[in-house]
């Protein structure tokens, strides 16, 4: 199954952006995502909780002021987790919930606050322990029939999880964490499944969630870092540069989320598409990430 959605090599996630992060303020958001489209980083993601629900209508207010950037742009957005906020007194803890109704309400608010009247994708937030597989596809055929969402995936799920859904509804879509720190969906089978039934990957934190700097403390970063310096010299890049090519080489074709708040890293990141190591030069990150060879 091959999604037809057209998104960019590398997504824009939006999480910083607001109260958890930057702070932008409208001209800000403009500012941000015009010179993201500029460098070809068409795709923004974002989730309803963002900014304590409020990323969403903050970015959405950039786009009633510029129209005309909708059209030119790919809108992520996730649901299914319910935060304890002081904009949503009713929710008591902090829960899951992937019925029907909360996902049908969470659209609606989403492309509300988004200024827009169609998702290009949803992805359900966390694998919800009381989710109905039938229910929630139901829920997506029904959005999707209506055209409010015109792709569909899950994000953090485990692959029997993914395979749960995938059963009723083609999940299109997983985004999940992934960099050369955190190697797990080698492991377990989460890429494997991804390259078998034509999931497309999204890679939440490629570099690593910050800990992947020059001034890295823990020695498993430090020696990713090193490694990566070195090849970065060869091909004249950064290393961070080095870090996201070695990602976009996997077959899956994972493309990478950065939430970063700077034009001039999106702008680095883009260069670093370029890159192209080689096998041994790949192996060789695996092998500072992991501390030895390949068995």
């Amino acid at each position: 199954m091959n999604s037809s959605l057209r998104h960019s090599s590398l997504i824009a996630g939006c999480m910083n952006w607001g109260h958890w992060g930057a702070r932008f303020d409208t001209s800000q958001y403009l500012s941000m995502i015009n010179d993201c489209i500029q460098e070809g980083v068409t795709t923004f993601d974002h989730a309803d909780i963002y900014g304590h629900y409020t990323t969403e209508e903050e970015f959405g207010r950039a786009l009633k002021e510029a129209p005309s950037l909708r059209d030119k742009m790919q809108l992520i957005t996730k649901c299914g987790i319910r935060m304890v906020s002081p904009n949503r007194p009713e929710h008591q803890i902090k829960s899951y919930d992937t019925s029907a109704g909360h996902i049908s309400t969470s659209v609606e608010r989403s492309l509300k606050n988004l200024h827009t009247d169609h998702l290009d994708l949803l992805l359900i937030h966390r694998p919800d322990p009381l989710m109905d597989p039938n229910e929630i596809a139901e829920t997506v055929d029904g959005l999707k029939q209506s055209g409010k969402i015109l792709h569909f995936g899950v994000s953090n799920f485990t692959p029997a999880q993914v395979q749960l859904i995938n059963h009723h509804i083609p999940v299109e879509y997983h985004q999940f964490e992934f960099s050369v720190r955190h190697t797990q969906p080698f492991i377990d089978g989460t890429l494997d499944l991804c390259l078998r039934e034509g999931i497309q990957a999204q890679a939440w934190s490629p570099l690593g969630g910050g800990k992947l700097t020059a001034e890295a403390e823990e020695e498993q970063s430090r020696k990713i870092v090193a490694a990566a310096e070195i090849l970065g010299h060869k091909y004249g890049a950064e290393f961070d540069q080095i870090l996201l090519s070695w990602l976009l080489q996997h077959p899956a074709r994972i493309t990478p989320v950065l939430g970063t708040t700077r034009i001039e890293r999106i702008r680095k990141a883009v260069q670093a598409t370029s890159v192209k190591l080689t096998r041994e030069e790949w192996f060789m990150l695996l092998r500072a990430a992991t501390g030895k060879d390949v068995a």
